[in-house]
């Protein structure tokens, strides 16, 4: 991963395109601010300092071949962001995570996002295995993962702390269809 640029996708009218090194900052505020964003996820709202730590951190991912983040783009309007994260390059292993901005809900966009780096998790990084974990109260990413193609695999209970308290997990998994 590191010996290369993290690539641009496409998919539909999507543009997931690898977070900026300054500029982007305002997304994750955004994100960060939204109750239903903040609800599943651990971030606090951010100031533009925080924000750009955040980004710093995603960012190295790529260096350190353990995960990769994409801005999702509809029109060249921000929606969201899908990440590739906990990555294994020699088990083949990883883990997809998402959230979508207001604007992005309810259109299906989450769905092509997660389908298309699932597909080059897959065909480019040469991934064996991808799961996705969300909060079992969260229907929502309930129905992205499985319209993503990633069957439910089970039910990792109390392991996840929100600020309300431990939720229990849906693990769903995608296995590749590439021959070994």
């Amino acid at each position: 991963m590191r010996d290369r640029p993290q690539p641009s996708l496409t998919t539909g009218d999507l543009l997931l395109r690898p977070f900026r090194e300054s500029g982007d900052e305002p997304i994750v505020m955004a994100a960060f601010a939204d109750p239903d964003i903040r609800l599943w996820n651990l971030e606090h709202e951010a100031d533009t300092a925080r924000a750009a730590t955040v980004i710093a951190r995603w960012r190295a991912r790529w260096t350190l071949e353990t995960g990769a983040s994409w801005v999702v783009e509809r029109d060249g309007l921000v929606v969201g962001r899908v990440a590739l994260r906990s990555v294994d390059l020699e088990l083949g292993l990883g883990e997809i995570a998402y959230w979508t901005l207001p604007e992005g809900r309810g259109r299906g966009g989450t769905t092509a996002a997660v389908s298309e780096v699932t597909r080059w998790a897959f065909d480019d990084l040469g991934l064996h295995r991808l799961e996705l974990r969300h909060a079992i109260a969260n229907p929502a990413s309930c129905r992205v993962a499985e319209r993503s193609g990633f069957a439910l695999e089970g039910i990792l209970r109390s392991s996840l702390l929100h600020a309300d308290g431990w939720h229990d997990m849906h693990l769903h998994a995608r296995i590749t269809t590439r021959p070994s």
